[in-house]
């Protein structure tokens, strides 16, 4: 870049000398050709070049060859009888379209070095301990269950879980919050975090090239192979379009002067006008600003936590009029807590106590929540014979007696009877019963947590414009329903098994307005096939989850549902601006054309509508990275 800037100013210095000099020296026409060869070889050589390898390509129809052939016929107009010398005017148009690539490679630079800047997310160095000693290597040397050792002000290199310490990490970079997230032992880390506190060790848990950071970078860079469809609509409008625009020129310059008392004088004043028309149906600002636009609208999301994995994606985004929700992980936190405890005859703590025992060893969410509400489970009772029965719950043998923990099907099973509970109003959630050597002992109801912003997150789409919201689910109505109702979802589908959540999926969009596309918001990991089968795809909460960066197409590196609000405006926002480029270009052009076509635009009028509005529409392009 700094190479053509000092060619630009050459150039132009060249220039000026050029036309000084043939206007105080006389000199006849084809000395006055050499003079300004000059500077028009010294600006214009890469240009020639590279619409000389259009030509042998076989793809000659580019911004390249268009200059080519216009400042070249304004260079040899001179030599036709009566013509005006346009030598000048030649040199000045490619020194602007010059000029212009200069600033399209500044907006260019800038976007890259932004979103370069915003994901320098991987430190060069880890500090491993190895033989009881702390080395500092490089993070791809690292292998899986080794420990490594992050001080404050450091970014995490690789993904791991904490052994020892506690600190805060600035997640910024990754999920666009500034708010600092706590870790202590036990919890996972993923890498680009920032250290802010403590000193902390950690054993890895994937691979460099497996980690998140890496695993983003690599998503953001393979971002602009998914072109936007606005991309590839310009991208073969301009194969099409410059052909004919070659042919309306030639046919300019050669029919008119047949209408005219001299051919020759006709043909030399209806060329200038063909090589005018030429240089500003050049479609450079399309072609180069709207893929730049997106770019942007990609780097921008980026930096508030977004991933979108291509501009295709922004088109689907900024259509959506139908949002479709899975319950756990996305509306709720997916943490199940105890929320009432009902014993019949038991007392509160005892039933908790059985009911812990039984499910010590399940790894279901319930299973958790009863044993943390119950932490005193090794307290010396004997716990045999547990068994787990599919679609019921978890059988076992506490202190000789049999416990059932489960649903109302197995406390048929078991000769227990289920009572209607007076107490249960106001709680709802999932209910585990309990019995007891065949007896009902009661039953404790265990809810999820509803997300803080999950209800405004609803109210934000709605008030864009997004005319549907549902929630499909495979928890129970009840459950389903009074989560329904906290957020404000408009349609609710429960008790659905994977496959009837894709039915209902194909369902909405069968319902779906032509102009209007659906987005699924799942968890990434359980909800893939619904996430491949929407308009568009989002992953909750994809901190550390690969299947949910694999699965999705636009993944929120935080568990915020109100993201998908600011997701949809940065995909608007960004549409928008293309929207934007493309007609002022395309108004522009055509006023420029019709004018340039009757002989009331010139070279220079010509140069603002080719390099001009590219400048512009460039300049306007960069607005993208600023997502509002």
């Amino acid at each position: 870049m700094n190479q053509k800037l000092l060619r630009v100013i050459m150039s132009a210095a060249l220039l000026l000398g050029a036309w000084l000099l043939t206007r105080s020296v006389p000199m006849p026409v084809w000395q006055q050709l050499i003079v300004y060869l000059i500077p028009y070889l010294l600006i214009g050589y890469d240009v020639l070049a590279e619409a000389w390898e259009g030509i042998c390509e076989g793809d000659p129809f580019d911004e390249d060859f268009l200059m080519s052939i216009a400042t070249i016929g304004a260079l040899l107009i001179g030599f036709l009888p009566g013509a005006e010398v346009q030598f000048a005017e030649a040199v000045f148009v490619m020194l602007f379209f010059q000029v212009g690539e200069l600033f399209e490679h500044y907006a260019e630079h800038k976007s890259r070095h932004s979103i370069a800047k915003m994901m320098d997310i991987r430190p060069d160095t880890a500090h491993v301990v190895r033989g009881g000693e702390e080395l500092t290597v490089a993070p791809d040397t690292v292998a899986v269950g080794e420990t490594i050792v992050v001080r404050p002000g450091e970014r995490v290199p690789l993904d791991g879980v904490v052994l020892e310490g506690a600190s805060s990490l600035n997640t910024v970079a990754l999920t666009g919050e500034s708010v600092p997230r706590r870790v202590t032992q036990g919890d996972e880390v993923v890498s680009g975090c920032v250290n802010l506190s403590g000193v902390v060790r950690m054993e890895v848990r994937k691979a460099f090239g497996e980690s998140t950071a890496t695993k983003i970078i690599e998503l953001v860079e393979r971002s602009s192979q998914n072109k936007s469809k606005s991309e590839t609509f310009i991208h073969k409008f301009a194969h099409v379009y410059t052909p004919i625009v070659v042919v309306l020129a030639l046919a300019l310059a050669l029919i008119p002067p047949f209408f005219m008392e001299s051919y020759a004088e006709g043909f030399a004043v209806w060329l200038y006008r063909a090589l005018t028309f030429l240089v500003v149906s050049c479609p450079c600002a399309l072609v180069i600003s709207v893929p730049l636009t997106f770019f942007g609208g990609i780097g921008g999301a980026a930096r508030k936590g977004i991933l979108i994995k291509g501009g295709n994606y922004m088109d689907t985004l900024a259509k959506t009029g139908t949002v479709v929700f899975d319950k756990t992980g996305t509306l709720t936190k997916g943490i199940f807590s105890v929320s009432a405890v009902h014993p019949e005859k038991l007392s509160p703590e005892g039933l908790l106590h059985l009911a812990a025992h039984v499910e010590r060893y399940s790894t279901h969410p319930i299973a958790a929540a009863l044993r943390e509400a119950y932490p005193g489970e090794h307290d010396g009772c004997t716990v045999s014979d547990v068994q787990e029965v599919a679609g019921q719950g978890v059988k076992a043998v506490v202190n000789g007696h049999a416990v059932c923990v489960g649903n109302e099907r197995m406390m048929e099973a078991v000769g227990a009877t289920v009572g209607v509970c007076e107490k249960c109003q106001g709680h709802v959630g999932t209910v585990a019963h309990v019995a007891v050597d065949g007896s009902y002992a009661g039953h404790v109801v265990i809810a999820d947590q509803v997300k803080a912003d999950a209800a405004q997150a609803i109210a934000d789409l709605k008030a864009l414009g997004v005319a549907r919201t549902v929630m499909l689910t495979g928890d129970h109505q009840q459950v389903a329903y009074e989560v329904a109702r906290k957020v404000g979802i408009d349609e609710t589908h429960a008790e659905l098994m994977p496959a009837d959540k894709v039915a209902q999926v194909e369902r909405l969009l069968r319902q779906q307005l032509a102009a209007s596309t659906l987005a699924f918001v799942g968890d990434g990991i359980n909800d893939a096939p619904v996430l491949a089968r929407a308009d568009v795809g989002i992953a909750m909460g994809a901190m550390g989850s690969d299947a949910a960066i694999e699965a999705a197409d636009v993944v929120l590196m935080d568990d915020k549902p109100s993201k998908i609000a600011t997701a949809i405006r940065i995909a608007r926002h960004t549409i928008g601006i293309a929207h934007q480029n493309a007609w002022f270009a395309i108004a522009v052009k055509v006023a420029i054309l019709a004018l340039a076509a009757c002989g009331w635009a010139g070279m220079p009028l010509a140069v603002f509508g080719d390099v001009g509005v590219m400048v512009l529409a460039v300049l306007n392009a960069t607005r993208a990275l600023q997502a509002k």
